[in-house]
Parts: structure tokens; sequence; C-alpha cells
């Protein structure tokens, strides 16, 4: 099969002219001088000798979910994957970025499908510029349909939700370039982007370099050896993390060692972002929304909820009743950061949209912080379900004792820590936006009076919500 041509770095990423300046952005140590972690990066095996066992144990929990034991606290693929994984995977963001999304099994499959049958057909207009809604609805679907249809309780249906990932990755790299359905469809991929830009490590080209580069975009477009960037982010008007897994391949492709990996202050990029995107504060609210549902229906008291509107209503259908508050609890951090932006247009002369977009961005540390403290509590207190099911799987017998890790009061201290580093970080990042924007100081308080008000609520909801007991997931 020929070797596709290349594609032009600006058919897939932001003007650079459209994008803040960083140049007065503080720059940490690049770790590419350490010796061990350059020889590592710029190393052929490097990704792949990471894939293979992150494929196997994917296999193992796709095997079981789909045939192995139909309930969930027996099933290891549920404990594998709900269990460990989903609670540890916004940790990784955190940490070191979309580094999972450099070994995830989809991203491989995806790779070796183009290999094979892969039309390279470029990205479709319609997924460049409305790829971001699609994973912002789809994120939300799942979401839904886990409550509505069970989806975590059935280890059936998780392994069927795999498989309708797994037949989207197929068709994406068959038909399109690259890897389309982790930049434009992954549900996953849309929230380690936003939590990315959280994360303490960055990708970043040394833009004097570049000024005097003859390689053609070789970083962006790869080489005989190397495979261009798989989420089509040219490293030169790179200035964020959203859209970077950190696979190495333009580490290994510049000619001219002007690619640095740069461990930074956690959520530093939030406030250096000129021309923000509206969807993607629109995620960070969804997903505050998210989490509170989250919260809501892990509750003992969830139940008494149910009874009191069967009471009230005479509703008795759980999916019409989820719906509803589903639809609330989504609704209502969007609404309060729509309203905060009406409140601060008043004032600053920018339009709602432009608030809403600007200052939407600071409510993602806040939204990181929640995300963990909520998982935290399944991975702890039903952590050792992963070695009970596994000990059962290869014919031991395990003493069926508590699944928790840590006690309950341990678990809350841990979250109530995690929710005040996420809510000063929240008020912190809108902060910085305001007085990187606003020259004034009566303009820069009047603007952010409003999103401190809705931090301080969203906040003060979560707190709520872990005093309460919560119901074990396995």
């Amino acid at each position: 099969m020929p070797a596709p041509a290349p594609v032009r770095p600006h058919d897939h990423t932001v003007d650079p002219d459209g994008r803040e300046d960083l140049s007065l952005a503080p720059v940490g140590r690049n770790l590419l001088t350490i010796p061990l972690v350059r020889r590592a990066l710029r190393s052929r095996w490097y990704p792949g000798i990471l894939q293979l066992p992150v494929a196997a144990v994917f296999g193992l929990v796709a095997y079981q979910l789909l045939l192995g034991p139909d309930a969930a606290h027996d099933n290891p693929g549920t404990a594998l994957m709900w269990v460990l994984w989903w609670p540890l995977i916004p940790i990784v963001f955190v940490l070191v970025g979309r580094f999972w999304c450099a070994v995830c099994p989809f991203g491989a499959l995806s790779d070796l499908v183009q290999k094979l049958v892969g039309a390279q057909r470029p990205v479709p207009v319609f997924l460049k510029k409305y790829g971001i809604w699609i994973i912002d609805a789809s994120f939300l679907i799942i979401t839904w349909s886990d409550h509505v249809w069970g989806v975590v309780e059935s280890p059936w249906g998780s392994g069927v939700l795999l498989l309708i990932l797994t037949t989207l990755v197929i068709a994406s790299g068959a038909f399109y370039q690259r890897r389309t359905f982790c930049r434009y469809l992954c549900f996953l991929g849309g929230m380690a982007g936003n939590y990315a830009r959280v994360g303490m490590v960055e990708l970043r080209a040394d833009s004097a370099i570049c000024k005097t580069c003859t390689a053609r975009a070789v970083c962006y477009n790869g080489n005989d050896k190397v495979a261009g960037c798989p989420l089509f982010s040219f490293p030169r008007t790179m200035d964020d993390s959203a859209n970077c897994n950190l696979c190495a391949n333009c580490i290994k492709s510049c000619p001219n060692d002007a690619i640095e990996l740069r461990v930074r202050k956690p959520a530093s990029e939030l406030w250096f972002i000129r021309k923000p995107q509206l969807e993607q504060s629109f995620l960070a609210a969804a997903i505050m929304g998210i989490v509170l549902i989250q919260n809501v229906t892990m509750l003992e008291v969830w139940q008494d909820v149910l009874d009191a509107i069967e009471r009230t209503t005479g509703v008795t259908s759980y999916p019409v009743i989820f719906t509803a508050a589903f639809v609330i609890a989504v609704g209502l951090p969007v609404a309060l950061l729509a309203g905060a932006s009406r409140l601060a247009a008043a004032r600053n002369l920018e339009s709602t949209r432009m608030n809403f977009a600007r200052f939407g961005y600071a409510l993602i540390p806040l939204d990181v912080a929640a995300h963990i403290a909520h998982n935290l509590f399944h991975l702890l207190a039903e952590g050792k379900s992963v070695y009970y099911t596994l000990t059962a799987l290869l014919g031991g017998q395990s003493d069926g004792g508590s699944t928790a890790l840590v006690s309950t009061g341990t678990i809350q201290v841990l979250q109530f820590v995690l929710l005040a580093v996420g809510i000063v970080g929240s008020l912190y990042t809108a902060r910085r936006i305001a007085h990187r924007r606003y020259q004034t100081a009566a303009r820069r308080r009047t603007t952010l009076a409003p999103y401190v008000a809705i931090i301080g609520l969203l906040g003060a909801l979560n707190v709520y919500f872990f005093l309460l007991p919560m119901a074990m997931r396995m």
C-alpha cells in the first residue's frame, strides 16, 4: 500500500496567531536531559513494549466480562475495569497527561488496522468542527446508560460497551488517517484532554530552534522510520497538552532536538489559553454535573428519594426519574457557569459566550479533584475485590472478608483533602485568568466574584455528598 501524502499541520491545529504567546510562561526542567528518560523515549521499543502487557490485560478483561461470571462481585473483569482502572486513570492524567492514550489498546488496534487495510482518508470537516461536541454527547450518553441499563453492575453490559468502542476504533482506522477516533470521537479522550491541562508534565518545542528548521515538519508528518503525530498536533505551534499523548514520535523524528518534556506547575496551562473553546468549557461543567449525579445515586439515601418521588408523584419508572435527576445534575453546573458569565459580561464588556468559554477552564481543577475523590471510595473501599476475583480465577480461595483497603474515616479525610486542593486550584485558576486578561483591579474583582461564588457552591455540594454514607459498587 503506498504511503499516504503528508498532512499539512495547519489542517488540524489551531492557528498559532490565535493563541497567547507562551514565552512568559514559566519553563520547568526538561526531563529529556536525564539520560535514562531520553534513551527510553527515543527507543524504538517505546511505547510498544508497554502496549503489549496493557493489551493482554485488556483481552483478559474483555473475555471475563463477556464469558466470565454473571455477577459483578464475582467477575475479575468488572473488578479490574471499574474498581482498579477507572479510579486510577484520572490520577494518571494529572501526573503524566495523556500518557494512557500512548499505551491504550484502542490506539494500538487503530494503528494495526491502518497498516493492514487503512484507506487513509482525510478527517471529515464535520469531525474537525464538531468532534468535541460528539465527545461531550457520548460522555453524557454513556453515563446515562450506565444508570438506566446498569452497565457497570453488569459484566455483560460492560463487555458490550467495549465491543461497541472496539468496532468504532476498527472502522475509524480502516477509513481515516492516524488516530481519528482518539482525537475526535473517544469519550475518554475528551476527558483526558481536559484533565491533561492540569497535568504535571508538558511536551513542547523550542520555538527558536523550530524557526530555523528545514525538515518540512517531520515532527508532524513523520519519516520513513517514525510515524507522524497520531493526534494531529504540530509541536511547533502546540501550546496545550489536550492532544498530546506523549507517544514520543516527534522526539524521535526531530533532527534538531527541539522537543522538550518539561515538569510544570499543575494547572498552569489553564490561565495561558487566550482563545478558549466553548465546547471544552461545556465539557468541564458537564463533568462536574456527572460527578454530582454519580455521588447522589451512590448514596444510601438515594432509595429514600426514589420512594418519596413515587409517593408524591406516582411515577415508578426508574429511567424516567433518573433521566430527570440526570438532566438537573448536569444542567446545574452549566446553568451556574452561564449565569456567572452573564453577570461577568455586564462588568467586563465581553460577551456571555466568551466569559463562559474563558472561565469554564477554571472548573477543571475541581472536576479532577471531585472525580478522583469519588473514585477513591471505590478503589479504597472495594479494592480487595480485585484480589479476591483474580484469586478465584486462578483457582485459589480467598477469605471472602471485607473488600476495604482502609477505613471509611480515612477515605473521607483523603476525599476532603482532594476537594480542598481542587477548590483552591479552581479559585487560583480563575484569579490568574482574570489577572492576565484584565488590567484594572476593579474589573478583575467584579469579573471574579460570580465565579468564586459558583466554585464555592459546587465545592460545598461535593463536600456535603461525601459526608453521607455511600453504597458499594461491587
